[in-house]
């Protein structure tokens, strides 16, 4: 895509953003007269990524005009083959399907599962939930209760603070604990666009930086202080900052004497985890669990503390991002009355951000359950429960699902038992330009219009702009380029609209009730979203580059009225925390009285964004395949060689990968990327493909009570060379 070109005269260039990740960084492209994608290129003029661009990004002339793209919708013969239909048509026998399962089941019985291609699309994202709520059902799930659930059972438990941690652009210290937003992009908190730029910038302002990761990421590269923790050990070096910090009064003892109970309780709940215990434990080297207790609390005044998928995804991920939480909390790290907020949110209404304690709730234990025992937390349902809630018997089961960007195929825990779910549905639909794991299960496909075929805007998602977007840049996007000849594409809003319409349903879209006889355009959705927000759409569509918006809001007082304080340390917690301490060091790399060698740690590479892009050939070309990242020491023992197949073995099953050696791992921890590969059930070439490391994990155990998060990484492994 970067090669020279010879562009013709009749070129023109466009300017959009892309929509792969949260980055959304500006682009520039070249298109020919017949709409071809010719060049593509950072926009040096975007507000916000100056230029910056990913290889993601610069794959746009093979996603829209290459061989595996989908132009029409599909329907499953029955035998796992396809035929084309007509949209229309689909639309019409997928609800026809959905009123005899609602009939028959109650509408809880349809779900909708919201991908990583979906959560960018600001009116895909809103209908989902609109679209549940119109039908009746609260069966909403998404890619977010996999890979974070752990800050919304945090936030329940625990409280949140009404206005915001302090930011990147306030603060002395920032600690990153299980994240690589160098390459993942998005961590909360975390300045996302162009960061490498960013951070550069903020180390010479004085920034410091703590990471806590059991691989010597690209991140930790720039630490100075790097706890390389064993995997799953985050509760252990927790507990061991909190217990540092509190024994040698360098907590905010003003702050926590008016905002926060249960502190003696929390003392003497980490008491066991001393610098020697915690040192031995969890693998960290000498000296440097004070380092960082010292740096975070006493030598620095201001920054944050924050958990990404490395913690999250990991055992007892809910114990650890309470306690990583915490130290926000002890150390008194959040915006005070009169200070500014950072990021208002362009498209957010406006309201009041107080310098309060929101109480915790506690949804798992008091909101609707459903009849397969899955919480809703924040208006979603458990996605680690979902293929639980399809194969359970009975009625009031999971029947029919609408997967919008997804692939769960690929991307649930438990792979085996996803794949057997999903094919166990009575209707799964997916939205998808491309023939994905999930895709090839499904009884239809609809082929979407791409991002750059439709309006949209950026930091689109309400409840993630002012919380990980630091600053308020928004931006609108026309479409760019036209549907390819012969294609019959949809928008995936207009899925939702169209089978409420069929359903004879009347679909309020973002409290607005909507014509249900003459489906609505795409620019007076975005009229709807927009209505009422601290910037207009006509505003934001005065600036093609983007603009950060010089929205000011400061926090205010406390209301005379409020009381309540965070729960740092009640009864689960603490027992939790007990558990740990009476566990005996090795016991992460046992299971059913069986010890392992290794611990798996899953990983992020630059060239994909979870399973999305793998079907491109540049990034593959760079990735062929999933690597088995192995310490040197590891391979000489085993008597590995660089590229040799090897078959990773867990309690629940096996996964397959070409060993490389990796020295940003310590011996005794093997990595590979997750929301890899086909299941072998397809007689692929599993090894071509990229090994799924969800074989070797089970949702029936090991799971968070709360959220039901089943272990993903920190994985007990045996590993040896592979049969053949």
């Amino acid at each position: 895509m970067n090669a020279k070109v010879d562009l013709p005269t009749t070129a023109r260039e466009a300017v959009s953003f892309c929509r792969i990740c949260s980055g959304m960084c500006g682009i520039l492209m070249t298109i020919d007269e017949n709409d071809r994608v010719l060049k593509v290129r950072g926009d040096p003029e975007h507000a916000t990524s100056q230029g910056f661009v990913c290889i993601k990004g610069l794959q746009i002339e093979e996603s829209y005009h290459g061989k595996t793209r989908l132009l029409r919708s599909l329907k499953n013969r029955g035998d796992g083959t396809f035929e084309e239909i007509d949209a229309e048509q689909a639309l019409d026998e997928i609800a026809a399907k959905m009123r005899v399962i609602i009939d028959e089941s109650g509408p809880g019985s349809v779900a909708v599962y919201r991908g990583g291609g979906s959560f960018l699309q600001a009116l895909a994202f809103q209908m989902h939930v609109d679209w549940l709520k119109a039908i009746g059902s609260k069966s909403m799930f998404s890619n977010s209760t996999i890979d974070q659930s752990a800050k919304w059972v945090t936030s329940d438990r625990l409280g949140m603070w009404d206005a915001g941690k302090d930011h990147f652009y306030n603060s002395d210290v920032i600690m990153i604990i299980g994240g690589n937003p160098l390459v993942s992009i998005g961590i909360a908190g975390f300045e996302m666009f162009n960061p490498v730029k960013k951070l550069k910038a903020a180390r010479e302002r004085g920034l410091k930086l703590i990471i806590i990761d059991p691989r010597h990421s690209d991140i930790a590269k720039h630490a100075d202080v790097h706890l390389q923790l064993r995997p799953g050990e985050d509760p252990t070096v927790a507990a061991g900052l909190l217990r540092l910090i509190l024994s040698e009064g360098w907590h905010d003892k003003e702050f926590c004497a008016r905002h926060v109970s249960q502190l003696d309780a929390l003392r003497a709940a980490v008491e066991p985890f001393t610098p020697d215990y915690v040192q031995r434990r969890a693998g960290i080297a000498p000296g440097q669990l004070r380092a960082a207790a010292e740096l975070f609390a006493r030598t620095s005044k201001r920054g944050f503390a924050t958990t990404s998928t490395g913690a999250c995804m990991a055992p007892r991920s809910n114990l650890s991002d309470h306690l990583y939480e915490c130290l926000n909390v002890i150390c008194g790290r959040y915006l005070r009355a009169g200070e500014p907020i950072p990021n208002p949110g362009a498209f957010q209404r406006p309201r009041v951000r107080r310098a309060e304690v929101i109480a915790p709730k506690r949804q798992w234990e008091t909101n609707d359950i459903s009849p397969g025992g899955n919480p809703l937390i924040n208006g979603q349902r458990m996605t680690a429960r979902l293929a639980d809630e399809i194969l359970m018997p009975g009625q009031n089961r999971v029947r029919a699902l609408i997967n919008d960007g997804g692939n769960p195929a690929s991307s649930w825990p438990d792979q085996k038992k996803t794949v057997k779910a999903l094919r166990a549905l009575d209707l799964l639909v997916t939205i998808d330009p491309f023939m994905s794991t999930t895709a090839s299960l499904s009884t239809y496909i609809l082929a979407p219009k791409m991002q750059y075929e439709i309006a949209n805007i950026g930091n689109c998602n309400r409840s993630y702009e002012p919380n990980v977007s630091l600053v308020p840049l928004q931006q609108y996007s026309p479409p760019i380029l036209r549907t390819p000849p012969g294609s019959q594409l949809v928008e995936d809003w207009y899925v939702f609209w169209a089978l409420a319409k069929r359903l004879k349903v009347q679909l309020v879209f973002d409290g607005v009730a909507l014509n249900m006889e003459q489906a609505p355009s795409t620019e007076e959705m975005l009229e709807v979203y927009a209505r009422g927000c601290n910037v207009s759409l006509d505003e934001v569509k005065k600036y093609p580059h983007g603009k950060v918006f010089p929205l000011r809001q400061l926090v205010e007082p406390p209301r005379p009225e409020t009381n309540a304080r965070f729960q740092v340390a009640p009864d689960d917690i603490v027992a939790d925390l007990t558990k740990v301490a009476a566990e005996p060091f090795g016991a992460l790399t046992e299971q059913a009285g069986r010890t392992y060698t290794h611990r798996l740690i899953v990983r992020r590479m630059r060239e994909f964004m979870n399973s999305a892009c793998q079907n491109l050939s540049a990034p593959k070309k760079r990735i062929p395949q999933n690597p088995a990242f192995m310490h040197p020491e590891d391979m000489r023992a085993l008597g590995i060689a660089e590229g040799d197949a090897v078959t990773l073995r867990s309690e629940h099953g096996e996964v397959t990968g070409h060993a490389e050696a990796d020295t940003t791992i310590q011996p005794g921890v093997v990595s590979m990327t997750h929301a890899w590969g086909a299941y072998p059930a397809r007689g692929t070439d599993v090894l071509g493909s990229g090994g799924c490391t969800n074989l070797l994990v089970a949702t029936d155990c090991y799971t968070e009570v709360e959220n039901k998060m089943v272990r993903m990484t920190a994985i007990p492994v045996n590993i040896s060379r592979a049969a053949g």
